[in-house]
């Protein structure tokens, strides 16, 4: 399948799926700006994604992309302060980090691809 747009590229949309699930999951906490951090790390992903998907060169994409796989950090590192703090049950948790891992797995195919293609656009 040829990748039209950004929508079209799963690492994009496993990152729409982690916003969905960092705003439900934290919905109640009055932390504002430990929910602020977590929420803005987690928008930070898609938005990487869907800006490098418009630059010109495969090298921009990557950049873009390796700074999207850094917030999946920043959302999974913040995950385990929800734990300690009591903002996230355990297997909360487990959601979060199996997201994160499993749009860091698509990025880091994607950027192996892009690698060794040359995007037409």
């Amino acid at each position: 399948m040829k990748i039209e747009r950004f929508e079209d590229i799963d690492a994009w949309k496993e990152a729409r799926l982690l916003v969905r699930e960092v705003y439900k999951l934290l919905s109640a906490t009055k932390d504002y700006g430990f929910k602020d951090q977590i929420q803005r790390a987690a928008l930070s992903v898609m938005s990487n994604i869907a800006e490098g998907f418009d630059r010109g060169s495969n090298k921009e994409f990557i950049q873009f992309l390796i700074v999207a796989r850094g917030s999946l950090a920043e959302v999974k590192s913040l995950s385990y302060a929800g734990v300690d703090l009591a903002y996230l049950k355990e297997n909360d948790f487990e959601l979060l980090s199996t997201r994160c891992m499993t749009a860091s797995n698509l990025i880091n195919g994607f950027i192996r691809y892009l690698k060794t293609s040359k995007r037409e656009r």
